[in-house]
Formats: C-alpha cells, sequence, structure tokens
C-alpha cells in the first residue's frame, strides 16, 4: 500500500476532481491505477470510504476517519525523519516557525549573514499562522518562532523583542477619499471612523496585524466594510494600491513598492504597532547554535520608517 503522503494526495484530487480521469491526469498516474488503489483501500477496511454517487464526491464517514488516520501517519513519519535527521546528521539543524508574509520581509535579512558565518547549520522553515507557530514551539515541533506583537504570545515563552515600526491606513489613488499632492497625512485632519467604513482589504483573522485592527476598530466603535481577506499583507497592499479598497500596511512593506500615488495615515502607535520578536521555549535545550541565532537576530535593524 503507498504511503500515506501518497494516498491523502489521491484523496485529495479525487474530491478537487470528482473524477477519476481528471485526478489521475493531475497526479500523473493512470485512472485505472487509481481506481485500483481506491477500490484496494475500500477492501482492506471492508467499507467505503469515497462517496462517488454523488457530484461533488464526498468522504464518507468511515473515509472522514481513513484521511485523519492518514494525516495522523503523516505527522508521525515526519517527525520521526525529523527527529533521525536531528540525531544522525553532521550538520545542526534549527526549525523555525514563521508567518509566509514575515517570512519575506525577515528571513532574507536574517539567515544569509547567519548561515554565511555558521555554515555547519541547516535551517528547516515550517510557515504557518501565528497560533500553529506557537502551539508548534510549545510542543517542541520548532525551534524558534519568529514573529510580531509579542504581547499576544504565551507568557511561558522566552522572547526576545528588536525592533518596531508604524502601521499606515493606505488610501489610493482611485479612492474618493484620496487628497491629492499629499502623502502622509495628519489623522487629526481625517475622519478615521469614515474611512475605515469604506470597502477595505484585510489580513485573515489568524494574523497578527489582524488582532490589532480588529482592536483598533472596537476602540472606535467601527463596523467594518470588509470586502476580501487574505492571508498573505503583501498582496493586500498590492491590492489596494490597485483600487480595490483601502488597507492596514506596515511600513516595510510600503518601502517596497514602486513609487505610486497614494496617501499614507500613521495609525495611533498606542493601539497598533508592529513588533519583532524570537520566542524560544524555556523548557527546550537552549543549544550553542541557538543562542548564535539569538544574536543574530538581535544585531539586525529592524526599524523601518517613512517619511
Amino acid at each position: 500500500m503507498k504511503d500515506p503522503a501518497t494516498l491523502l494526495n489521491y484523496f485529495q484530487a479525487l474530491l478537487k476532481y470528482s473524477n477519476f480521469t481528471h485526478a489521475a491526469r493531475a497526479l500523473y498516474v493512470s485512472q485505472p491505477y487509481l481506481t485500483k488503489v481506491v477500490k484496494q483501500v475500500e477492501q482492506d477496511l471492508k467499507t467505503p470510504v469515497l462517496n462517488r454517487d454523488h457530484i461533488p464526491f464526498q468522504l464518507t464517514p468511515a473515509g472522514e476517519m481513513y484521511i485523519q488516520h492518514l494525516e495522523k501517519l503523516q505527522h508521525e513519519q515526519l517527525t520521526f525523519n525529523d527527529q533521525l535527521t536531528r540525531l544522525t546528521s553532521d550538520q545542526a539543524v534549527i526549525r523555525i516557525g514563521i508567518w509566509s508574509s514575515l517570512g519575506s520581509f525577515l528571513l532574507p535579512k536574517l539567515l544569509p549573514p547567519f548561515l554565511q558565518a555558521n555554515s555547519n547549520i541547516k535551517i528547516q522553515l515550517i510557515e504557518g499562522t501565528p497560533r500553529e507557530s506557537e502551539a508548534r514551539l510549545l510542543s517542541h515541533q520548532i525551534d524558534v518562532y519568529l514573529g510580531q506583537t509579542p504581547a499576544t504570545l504565551n507568557q511561558q515563552l522566552t522572547i526576545y523583542p528588536n525592533g518596531q515600526e508604524n502601521y499606515y491606513l493606505v488610501i489610493p489613488s482611485t479612492s474618493e477619499f484620496f487628497q491629492p499632492n499629499h502623502f502622509i497625512l495628519d489623522p487629526t485632519t481625517v475622519d478615521l471612523k469614515q474611512l475605515f467604513q469604506a470597502p477595505l482589504i484585510l489580513t485573515t483573522s489568524e494574523s497578527a496585524i489582524r488582532q490589532q485592527i480588529n482592536s483598533l476598530l472596537q476602540a472606535y466603535k467601527i463596523v467594518p466594510n470588509i470586502v476580501l481577506t487574505t492571508n498573505n499583507i503583501i498582496t493586500a497592499t498590492n491590492l489596494a494600491v490597485h483600487g480595490m479598497g483601502l488597507t492596514v500596511s506596515a511600513a516595510s512593506i510600503l518601502k517596497r513598492l514602486p513609487p505610486t500615488p497614494l496617501n499614507l495615515i500613521p495609525l495611533d502607535a498606542t493601539k497598533v504597532q508592529l513588533k519583532y520578536f524570537l520566542a524560544l521555549n524555556p523548557q527546550a535545550t537552549i543549544t550553542p547554535e541557538l543562542q548564535a541565532l539569538v544574536k543574530q537576530f538581535q544585531a539586525l535593524d529592524l526599524a523601518t520608517q517613512i517619511h
């Protein structure tokens, strides 16, 4: 029988396409072979796992249980492989958890100089939401969690903060609120409550910035008009700049944009502010390699300003 990861891919494709021929084509296997694999699974379990009588395909209750079983097996296999690598490899391995949009900014600053000075260390990246990374750190599935907004973290963790920057409300030139010949607007001269009721593009509720924005909206007693959410603050920023709505973005993101006519309104730093951190689990062994990474992180200049 196939390994759990392969079987999961097979069933995910069948659920996506609801068609054995199309799923097989996407998986680069033959349709008869895919049919044979599914029939063999059902024979081994002595029960159907996939309801093919309706479109889209659905898992049966037994199928849902089977998929959960495969996911558990896959996780155990990955954990075993990781532990074996860490035990037998000549290189020290540091597993870093991070949110993908933050990684695009932070990792290029941190990892190249760190690895140049520590060629004996191997880095494994495990991308996920802040909540997932925190849980992985607490359960020893990662060694380091790189994130932002340390105030929301579990107090059991050891936190090394570094750098901070402001958030801005971004108003594109297509907005009725856009003020020509201005760049950074004085927040005391605008009605933030009215602006936040305009169409908004925000990051998903799992992101650290969204948690702060929600607190800000509650403080102003604003019911937002959210037209789109995304996992990536860079995506939200680019969509806003191209006229889909207003958004909230950070200085480090905005400075990467090409010259574009827009207005920026700095938000109250006592309510919304980006602070970077590196977190460790104090119950884990803090190796010399981890100490070196902490030192490298603390040496970074992460303060970004817009003028």
